[in-house]
C-alpha cells in the first residue's frame, strides 16, 4: 500500500518556494535507491529525499532494501503517472469537486483519507471544510455533581472579586472558562496528548498507535517541533482548533479494521519534548496540557526519575491521576527482569508524587511497560486506551480534577479551623465600652441625685433647706480638687471609643483567613470614623432631661404635712410669747407640746420622704442610664457592628460555596 499526500506535516511546507519543491519531488528521475525514512502518510511534498513511488512502511530503512520497499509500493500500470501528477488524475479532479465525489469525505478540515479499491492504495488530500457541511456532533454534557461544583465555583469567584486580588482567583477563573469552552465542543471525542522527555520515544509510540509513520522520528533532537494531531473519527475539528494545531499538522490513522472501531472517538496529540532546549517547544507543551482531556506520559529507562518531569508536571498533576497514563517505553533495551524492576521503581516514584495508581480495579493512573520499536505491549495500551475513550468520561474527569486543584489553591483564603463571628458576649462588651465612653453610668447617677434633691426640696423642713442653701453658697472653694475640663473628657471618651472598636474588630476577625480578617478590620475602622462625635450628640439628646424630674403623687401630701409641722411650731412659739407678754394665761404644756411636735415632726417627715424617694429616684436614674446606653449601642451597631456583620455574612456565604466546591468532589 502506498500513501501520497499533497501537503507535508512539517513546518517546511509553509516556507516560500516549497510548492515548487513539492512539484519537483512528485516527478523525480528514476533512481536505483531511495530514501525510505518517509512515513506512510505520504509526507513527501516538502521532503526532496522521497522517491516517486512513496515509502512502503516506516521501517523500510531498518531491514528492507529499496527494491523491497518499491515492491511494496508498486501500483498498477497506467495509474502511476496519474498519481505522479494529480493534475492529470481524474480522481484528483473529483477530490476538488464535491459534486463528483462519491466516496466518504472527512469534512472537518483534517487531511482526509480515501481508499481506492481499484488501486488498493490510500490517497490523501486537504479537504476544505467550506465545501461540505461539518458533521453533527453532540456537545459535552456534565453530570449533576460536576455542574453543581462549577456553579458553586462561579458563585464563589463572584462573591470574592471585591475581597481577593485577581491573581488569587486567576486559576479558578481559568477553570471556569475552560469548562465552559469544553462543554460547547464534542462529547464523543477524547483528546489525549502524548508527552515526554527528549528521546523517550513519544513519536515512535504515536506512530505505533496510529499504525502509520505520522510523526517524524530520528536521532536529531528535538525531533518533534510542533504538536501533531491524529483523529480516528469525524467531528474533531473544533477540538483540534482549540489546541491551536493548524490543518497542515492534522492526520488520520492508517485503517486497520478493528483498530479503527476500538479507538473511535480518540484524538491523539504528539507533543514536543517538555525538556526541550527550545522555549517555544516547552510553551507548546504547557499550553496544550492545560487543554487536553488526558495525557500519556512516556518515560524511558534512563530518564524516568527525572526531577523536571516529577516536580514540574507529575506532582502538580496528581489530582489528574484518573486521566493519566504513564508508559515505560524502550523496555527492549532492558535485559531479563530489569524491566519489572524499573517499572516497580517508577510506581514507587509516582506514589511519592501523590499519584493514585489504578491497581486492583481502583481508579487512578494506568502504568504500563512497552516498546514502541518492537510493538511489545502496544496492544495492551491500545486496549486500555480504547476502553478509556469508550467511557467518554475523561473530559468531565479532567474538569473535575481542575476544580479540585483550584479549590486546593483557594484553601488558605477560605478555610478556617475555628468558629468565627461575633458572640453575644462580644456585642455586649462593645456596648458597655461605648456606654462608658458616653458616661451612661454617671448620667444615671446624676439623674438619681437630681430626683432626690427635688424630693428633699419638696418634703424637707424650711430650716434644713435654708441651711443647705447656706452651705452651697457660703462655703469657700479653696481646697477643692479642680474638676476635669470638657476637652479632657472628650479626649478620654475618644480613646475609649477607639479601644472599643479595635477590640470588637479583633474578636470578629479572629480565626478568619487573612483577606477576610483584613476586610473585617477595614469595615470596623470605616464605621468608627465620626463615631465619637455621634456619641457626644447622643449624650446630649438622650441624657438627663432638662428641667425638674416628674413629681410623684404623694409629694403634695408630704408638703402639706410638712407645712402643718411648721405651722405647729409657729403656733406653739406665739402661744409662749403671748404668755410671756401676759396677753394669755400661763399654760406651758400645750404650747411646748405644739412646738416639740412641729420641731420633731418636720425632720421625721423629711426622713420618711427621703426613704420613700430612694426607690423612685433609683428607677429614674436607671431609666436615664438605659436610654443613654441603648442610644450608644444603637449608634455603635449601625456604624460598626452592622458593617462587620455584613463582612462575616459574606464570608459565611463564600465558605458555604467553597464547601460545595470541595465537598461535592470529596
Amino acid at each position: 500500500m502506498t500513501a501520497v499526500t499533497d501537503q507535508d506535516h512539517t513546518e517546511r511546507a509553509d516556507q516560500p518556494g516549497d510548492a515548487d519543491k513539492a512539484g519537483a519531488a512528485e516527478n523525480p528521475p528514476p533512481k536505483a535507491s531511495g530514501n525510505t525514512s518517509g512515513n506512510a502518510c505520504g509526507n513527501t511534498s516538502g521532503n526532496a529525499s522521497g522517491n516517486a513511488s512513496g515509502n512502503a512502511s516506516p521501517n523500510a530503512s531498518e531491514g528492507e532494501s529499496v527494491d523491497d520497499a518499491r515492491a511494496h509500493a508498486r501500483v498498477p500500470d497506467g495509474d502511476s503517472s496519474s498519481r505522479m501528477d494529480p493534475r492529470r488524475d481524474p480522481r484528483a479532479d473529483s477530490r476538488t469537486d464535491p459534486r463528483t465525489d462519491t466516496s466518504g469525505t472527512w469534512d472537518d478540515g483534517l487531511i482526509a483519507r480515501r481508499v481506492d479499491e481499484t488501486t488498493g492504495g490510500n490517497q490523501y488530500a486537504v479537504m476544505d471544510s467550506r465545501t461540505a457541511a461539518p458533521p453533527t456532533v453532540s456537545p459535552l454534557v456534565y453530570d449533576g455533581p460536576l455542574r453543581s461544583r462549577l456553579e458553586a465555583l462561579r458563585e464563589l469567584v463572584g462573591l470574592s472579586r471585591t475581597r481577593l486580588d485577581s491573581r488569587t482567583l486567576a486559576e479558578a477563573g481559568r477553570v471556569l472558562d475552560e469548562a465552559s469552552a469544553r462543554r460547547r465542543l464534542s462529547g464523543q471525542h477524547t483528546v489525549v496528548a502524548i508527552a515526554g522527555a527528549t528521546g523517550s520515544g513519544k513519536s515512535q509510540l504515536f506512530n505505533a498507535l496510529a499504525g502509520v509513520a505520522i510523526s517524524e522520528t530520528g536521532v536529531r533532537r528535538p525531533t518533534t517541533a510542533a504538536p501533531i494531531a491524529c483523529s480516528w473519527s469525524d467531528g474533531a475539528a473544533s477540538l483540534i482548533e482549540r489546541l491551536g494545531i493548524p490543518p497542515r499538522l492534522r492526520r488520520r490513522p492508517l485503517p486497520t479494521g478493528d483498530g479503527d472501531s476500538q479507538l473511535r472517538g480518540l484524538v491523539l496529540i504528539d507533543l514536543p519534548d517538555h525538556d526541550s532546549a527550545a522555549v517555544q517547544h516547552r510553551e507548546h507543551v504547557d499550553r496544550i496540557l492545560a487543554l487536553v482531556d488526558a495525557v500519556i506520559w512516556v518515560v524511558d529507562p534512563e530518564k524516568y526519575a527525572d526531577a523536571v518531569l516529577h516536580e514540574r508536571y507529575l506532582r502538580p498533576m496528581a489530582a489528574h491521576a484518573e486521566v493519566m497514563f504513564v508508559v515505560l517505553n524502550q523496555i527492549d533495551r532492558l535485559p531479563g527482569e530489569a524491566a519489572e524492576q524499573v517499572l516497580d521503581d517508577l510506581r514507587r516514584l509516582l506514589d511519592e508524587d501523590g499519584i493514585a495508581l489504578g491497581e486492583y480495579g481502583e481508579p487512578g493512573t494506568t502504568v504500563l511497560a512497552l516498546s514502541g520499536l518492537t510493538g511489545d505491549g502496544v496492544g495492551e495500551l491500545r486496549e486500555a486506551l480504547g476502553q478509556f475513550v469508550a467511557e467518554r468520561a475523561a473530559p468531565a474527569r479532567r474538569i473535575s480534577a481542575d476544580v479540585d486543584i483550584a479549590a486546593a489553591r483557594l484553601w488558605p483564603v477560605y478555610a478556617t479551623q475555628r468558629r468565627t463571628g461575633l458572640s453575644e458576649q462580644a456585642r455586649e462588651e462593645f456596648a458597655d465600652r461605648l456606654a462608658d465612653a458616653v458616661g451612661a453610668t454617671a448620667a444615671g447617677e446624676a439623674a438619681e441625685r437630681a430626683w432626690l434633691r427635688n424630693a428633699n426640696r419638696a418634703c424637707g423642713t424650711p430650716w434644713l433647706r435654708l441651711w443647705r442653701w447656706y452651705q452651697d453658697h457660703g462655703e469657700p472653694t479653696t481646697g477643692r480638687l479642680p474638676s476635669r475640663t470638657q476637652a479632657d473628657e472628650e479626649a478620654t471618651a475618644r480613646q475609649r471609643v477607639e479601644q472599643a472598636v479595635r477590640t470588637v474588630a479583633d474578636r470578629a476577625s479572629a480565626g478568619l483567613p487573612t483577606p477576610w480578617a483584613q476586610a473585617v478590620r477595614e469595615a470596623a475602622v470605616r464605621g468608627s470614623q465620626g463615631l465619637p462625635e455621634a456619641l457626644d450628640e447622643l449624650s446630649v439628646r438622650a441624657g438627663v432631661p432638662t428641667g425638674r424630674p416628674p413629681r410623684p403623687g404623694w409629694w403634695p401630701m408630704a408638703v402639706l404635712v410638712q407645712a402643718s409641722m411648721t405651722i405647729l411650731q409657729f403656733l406653739g412659739g406665739l402661744w409662749l410669747l403671748g404668755q410671756i407678754v401676759g396677753v394669755m394665761s400661763p399654760n406651758l404644756g400645750v404650747p411646748v407640746l405644739l412646738m416639740v411636735i412641729g420641731i420633731v415632726g418636720g425632720p421625721l417627715i423629711e426622713w420618711g420622704c427621703r426613704m420613700a424617694a430612694r426607690g423612685p429616684a433609683r428607677r429614674y436614674g436607671l431609666e436615664a442610664e438605659r436610654r443613654l446606653r441603648e442610644a450608644a449601642a444603637g449608634c455603635g451597631r449601625a456604624r460598626v457592628l452592622d458593617p462587620v456583620a455584613a463582612e462575616l455574612l459574606r464570608y459565611r456565604e463564600v465558605r458555604e460555596q467553597y464547601g460545595r466546591v470541595v465537598g461535592a468532589g470529596s
